[in-house]
């Protein structure tokens, strides 16, 4: 039997990794799991070198013992003798603990950076542990069984081992503040997130599972793990079955994607992959994808912006690149410049297949437009890169329901203005009278479209984007300044009492609508700017009230008679006519909705 210390310039070892890596408290099966897997790989590098012969059945067992309070990692791989336990193990490939200490002082932004920086993946099992054991036999001939022991001190035992077969058995003796471990339910829901699809065959056992009864077949193990994931695959041999299906195993969403991108590089760099576009609400709020970056089929995190463009978190997907690290800092990955090679390449990618669709299918590009619209005017904002690239496959869908690009909308006119409509229901009145002179609009309804036309006008000055409700020339007549208009303002003003709204008379071309609302694009913009800064300058929406006008309809009958009607009759009509025009234009508050109601039982009373 041997004793030593484990070789690190302090004593601070495990009070470091369980200070910074306790809120990733589950990582430690990751890495146990991940060491057997390489344990295993290195094995069949080596056999295939005809160094030695196996039986290539390769495994990795996760022994759950409840009873006894451990935690087993067992495999099959190249095995440790005590001189490989001592170099790999005691020996930590570690600058020291002070120098750990002096380099991430001040970091603080990924709890498992420690991981993978100077090889304590194995120590992350002190996390959960009261104590360790390695049994390990290496696959070399003659090689003697070595036991390691160590309870989390910087002290050691060493002895002959029990091992008998090829391979290494980790046995955590779970501490009693981690007996969640200990629960079958846990272990397999830790090692479906960070395992699902390492390249070995990973069997969870539970020694309080009964016996089977008499005359019971015992149940067939099966592995809890794909070992041959579809990303691995090239896309020629991949069906659009098994993408689905891939797709809703992974994500456990029922609902198809509309299409996806199947990434294979192999240079400059090793990348593979699949991206998903699935169905995306009409509402930019809310939405979030999910991208799952792995390394060498290792699960690493979910949606790492600094290696996935941040517009396109909207997708779903996994990304494998075996350079990356397992865990590094977010400072690193945001200056390293393969990361943004990657990045880029991904932009690129979806680009392409995007102008594809649009170039050579169409139909289904814009039966898919309503869904992806969002994602893809978000990417314009972001990344100009992105625009470069797609701004020719952009299309707006028009009143009648069809999709037009920008230059089929303005005819290939050098100077354009389109009107839009942000809410159908909110703006049929316009609509019908836009219809009804043969004239059209684009459909723009979510928040994300107020951020991308203001980016459309900004890349080309010659287009020009107002609400079909900010201005009534081509729907309308102008009026001389005559004495009768002039009544007519006058007598709106003094009805409604509002020195402050502008009154004009004009001659709406539909005779049906007594008056309307109007307000200027840029008040309105200003408005909804303030209003999407949140709460506290919502309130500053407000300023621009006054930029609203009341546009009378001339040809109204219901105006033209108003001299005609008695005083109470004239004033409520008079006020009747401006909610009406205000409800047109947008929602009333309670009080207005209040006033609205009790001013048209009014008027019905009138009809008796």
């Amino acid at each position: 039997m041997a004793k030593g210390n484990i070789s690190v310039d302090s004593e601070n070892l495990f009070p470091i990794i369980k200070k910074w890596l306790y809120s990733d408290k589950d990582i430690f099966l990751r890495e146990l799991v991940s060491n057997a897997c390489d344990a295993i790989t290195k094995l069949k590098t080596i056999a295939l070198s005809g160094e030695v012969d196996t039986d290539n059945d390769y495994k990795i067992t996760v022994t759950v013992d409840k009873a006894n309070k451990k935690l087993v990692i067992t495999d099959n791989g190249i095995g440790m003798t005590a001189d490989e336990i001592d170099k790999y193990i005691n020996q930590i490939a570690f600058s020291g603990a002070t120098e750990f200490l002096e380099k991430y002082k001040d970091e603080n932004d990924d709890s498992a950076q420690i991981i993978g920086h100077f090889g304590l993946g194995f120590y992350s099992a002190f996390m959960v542990s009261d104590s360790v054991e390695i049994d390990s036999l290496s696959y070399r001939d003659g090689a003697k069984a070595a036991k390691w022991v160590c309870d989390g001190s910087m002290e050691f035992d060493m002895t002959d081992g029990e091992r008998a077969v090829r391979g290494t058995q980790i046995t955590l003796n779970i501490a009693d503040d981690s007996t969640e471990f200990l629960e079958e339910f846990k272990i397999r829901e830790i090692l479906r997130k960070y395992c699902s699809f390492l390249p070995v065959e990973i069997y969870l056992e539970n020694t309080d599972k009964p016996e089977p009864k008499d005359g019971e077949e015992p149940a067939v193990p099966k592995p809890i793990n794909n070992t041959y994931p579809l990303w691995m695959k090239k896309p020629s041999e991949c069906t659009d079955e098994e993408y689905k299906e891939f797709y809703t195993t992974v994500f456990m969403d029922f609902n198809e994607p509309l299409f996806w991108i199947h990434l294979n590089v192999d240079y400059p760099f090793n990348l593979k992959g699949i991206l998903y576009f699935p169905k995306i609400n009409h509402e930019f709020s809310g939405v979030e994808g999910q991208i799952k970056l792995f390394n060498n089929q290792v699960f690493v995190a979910d949606n790492v912006k600094e290696v996935i463009p941040e517009f396109l978190m909207l997708l779903k997907g996994v990304i494998d690149c075996p350079e990356l690290p397992l865990n590094v800092s977010r400072s690193f990955l945001q200056n390293d410049g393969y990361v943004q090679k990657i990045a880029s390449h991904i932009t690129r990618k979806v680009a392409d297949k995007l102008t594809s669709l649009y170039k050579n299918d169409r139909d289904n590009y814009v039966k898919y437009w309503e869904d992806i619209n969002i994602f893809v005017k978000y990417g314009c904002v972001r990344d100009e890169k992105f625009y470069d690239k797609v701004k020719d496959a952009l299309i707006y869908k028009n009143l009648d329901g069809d999709f037009k690009t920008l230059d089929e909308l303005t005819d290939g006119k050098e100077k354009a203005e389109i009107c839009y409509v942000s809410d159908e229901k909110q703006q049929s009145q316009y609509i019908n009278m836009f219809k009804e002179q043969g004239l059209d609009a684009v459909i723009l309804p979510t928040m994300m479209d107020t951020h991308f036309i203001s980016f459309i006008e900004m890349k080309d000055n010659n287009i020009k984007f107002k609400r079909i409700d900010s201005a009534l020339s081509d729907i309308s007549d102008s009026v001389e300044e005559t004495d009768d208009a002039k009544a007519l303002v006058d007598l709106f003003k003094s009805e409604l009492n509002d020195e402050t709204l502008k009154i004009e008379v004009q001659k709406l071309k539909n005779d049906a609508v007594p008056a309307v609302i109007l307000l200027s694009e840029e008040s309105r913009r200003m408005q909804e700017m303030y209003r999407s800064y949140g709460q506290q300058f919502a309130g500053m929406a407000n300023m621009f009230t006054d930029e609203f006008t009341l546009v009378v309809n001339a040809n109204n009958e219901l105006v033209t008679k108003l001299p005609t009607l008695d005083d109470d009759t004239k004033k409520l009509v008079i006020n009747h006519v401006y909610d009406l025009a205000k409800i047109s234009h947008s929602p009333l508050d309670a009080e207005q909705m209040s006033k609205f109601i009790a001013r048209s039982n009014e008027l019905l009373k009138k009809l008796i």
